[in-house]
């Protein structure tokens, strides 16, 4: 791909629409729900924002002089936002990523010409990360290692970029700055450069963080708190008020509602929107923000739409 083609897939990143979801109606009162739809994004998810800034400014940095190739761990998102993005500006990609990523996201990666070291499912995310430094540290004149999990890059592009989005998205509606996030924790990036920014506009924020009821759980989401988890390095733990198991039917349920109402969004969108139902219905928040990160597309093999 030329440089001009490869910097307008880039362009395209962000300035996602901002979604008003009608279910928060069922709570009654004022309260309103609003989601942004980050699968219109050029890669499928939200991953793009992040992957983009911290591969275009590694490239200027000059990260892969002499051939070496971006190494990083991915349940898949991140993965097909980075074998899209190298193979538009020239960068050979190897991912780790867990065994049990969907075979669609792991046929993105492929045909986009990345490099695939699968690891055991059962070991989790974590596992893949470790094997990711492994490699990294075994083979550093091969490797540069992105760690999508301890570069602020990726923080950084939700204050940026998806953050301000959405402060600008309800100043246009004539509406004050949210006063809940529902989120998840993967790498920490989205949750904390989002959170972040809203606080700036809203100390009095609700952070609430969707996490997987059970392991392993719903793609995307990383299980915390268990002896020996890796938290992420630029998790900002203080940030979120409340966590909120979500399990994989719930979730599940939560996609084919939205599914129903003309939304395909993928399990970690369902959790997401499960928590924020249950912040409406409490009654306590009245302008609620989440995020569908990515498309149903990716799910059709693990059955998750076959009891719909």
């Amino acid at each position: 791909m030329s440089a001009a083609a490869g910097a307008a897939l880039l362009a395209a990143v962000g300035h996602t629409p901002l979604l008003e979801i009608p279910f928060a109606a069922e709570a009654g009162g004022d309260v309103r729900l609003f989601a942004k739809l980050e699968s219109v994004n050029p890669g499928g998810s939200i991953k793009d924002r992040p992957v983009a800034r911290m591969l275009t400014r590694a490239v200027a940095a000059g990260r892969f002089a002499g051939g070496r190739r971006l190494l990083d761990s991915s349940s898949g998102n991140a993965g097909i936002s980075y074998a899209m993005f190298g193979a538009a500006l020239g960068v050979p990609v190897t991912l780790v990523v867990p065994g049990n990523a969907s075979a669609e996201r792991i046929d993105r990666m492929r045909a986009h010409g990345a490099e695939l070291v699968l690891t055991d499912p059962l070991e989790g995310y974590d596992h893949a990360l470790r094997t990711a430094h492994r490699l990294a540290d075994e083979q550093p004149e091969r490797y540069w290692l992105c760690d999508q999990y301890a570069n602020a890059d990726n923080w950084q592009a939700h204050f940026v970029g998806t953050g301000g989005e959405i402060l600008a998205q309800f100043t246009e509606r004539g509406l004050p700055p949210p006063d809940a996030l529902v989120a998840g924790v993967g790498t920490g990036g989205t949750l904390t450069g989002i959170a972040r920014r809203l606080r700036q506009t809203n100390p009095a924020l609700f952070v609430a963080a969707a996490i997987p009821e059970t392991f392993p759980g719903i793609e995307g989401l990383k299980p915390l708190g268990h002896p020996g988890d890796i938290v992420p390095a630029i998790l900002d733990e203080a940030l979120i008020d409340r966590r909120y198991p979500v399990s994989l039917d719930q979730a599940a349920a939560a996609c084919r509602r939205l599914a129903r109402a003309g939304i395909y969004a993928g399990p970690s969108s369902g959790a997401f929107l499960h928590v924020a139902l249950q912040l409406a219905a409490g009654g306590r928040h009245r302008r609620i923000v989440t995020l569908f990160s990515d498309t149903g597309e990716r799910y059709v093999s693990t059955g998750l739409w076959r009891d719909g």
